[in-house]
């Protein structure tokens, strides 16, 4: 089985939780499908759409605000219009957001609040009050894709960030493509996806946390599995 190589997209930090628990949760996940699974960390200052074209998956990850800004972008658009695989856990999904607003909603000055808090044009906001380090139920869209992953319509997941979708852009966004499948229970968007793409699913808190490998985390499963493209019905039982 040739071995599948999936590019870590973000400013490595081995004492940054979510960081080593993202490498863990990739091999418990490859473990259980049986699938030969190659990650490789990349800066995002050398994430170039060229350097990324020899790999079936990028998952981008916490840790921003990111050395390129530009690269993440293009980087996301990359995998979103190619069809690439492509996973966002917390800063991921923010930088999602962004990207989607800029090139395919039109707002050329969207702008996230980490890189520029007094932009006129803020897509990404800070939080009223910090998600780091809190546990908190998720209530995900029936019908969807991340539902029928975790084959539920709640979940408790971990977050990490101090920052999300500004709820004045809600709308915007719900009358595009991207669909808005996971919320919390104050209602603001937590998940994102593309439905009609391979794999495009971003969600603010960060599932590798809860990863282990006596019970590999859905999300990152299901991911492993597109990058692999190994169908759930070939899995190991």
């Amino acid at each position: 089985m040739p071995t599948t190589r999936i590019a870590l997209i973000g400013e490595y930090d081995p004492a940054f939780p979510p960081h080593p628990a993202t490498y863990a949760a990739c091999t418990h996940s490859a473990d259980s499908v049986g699938a030969e699974v190659g990650t490789e960390w990349i800066s995002t200052a050398d994430a170039t759409v060229g350097a990324l074209r020899d790999f079936e998956g990028l998952w981008i990850l916490p840790g921003s605000p990111y050395k390129s800004l530009q690269n993440t972008l293009a980087t996301i658009r990359y995998a979103r219009e190619e069809g690439i695989p492509c996973f966002g856990t917390c800063g991921g999904f923010q930088h999602v957001i962004l990207e989607y607003a800029r090139n395919v909603l039109g707002f050329h000055d969207a702008q996230h609040a980490e890189y520029d808090p007094y932009a006129s044009d803020l897509f990404v906001s800070q939080l009223e009050c910090s998600l780091k380090g809190r546990e908190l139920r998720i209530t995900l869209e029936p019908g969807s894709r991340v539902a029928a992953i975790y084959g539920a319509t709640e979940a408790i997941e971990e977050y990490y960030c101090n920052f999300g979708v500004n709820p004045a852009k809600v709308s915007l966004l719900r009358d595009s493509a991207l669909r808005l499948t996971g919320s919390d229970v104050e209602g603001e968007v937590r998940v994102v996806e593309l439905p009609d793409h391979p794999f495009f699913i971003s969600t603010l808190f960060v599932p590798q946390l809860r990863s282990s490998r006596e019970r590999p985390h859905p999300l990152v499963t299901a991911f492993i599995r597109a990058c692999s493209h190994v169908h759930p019905a070939l899995s190991p039982t």
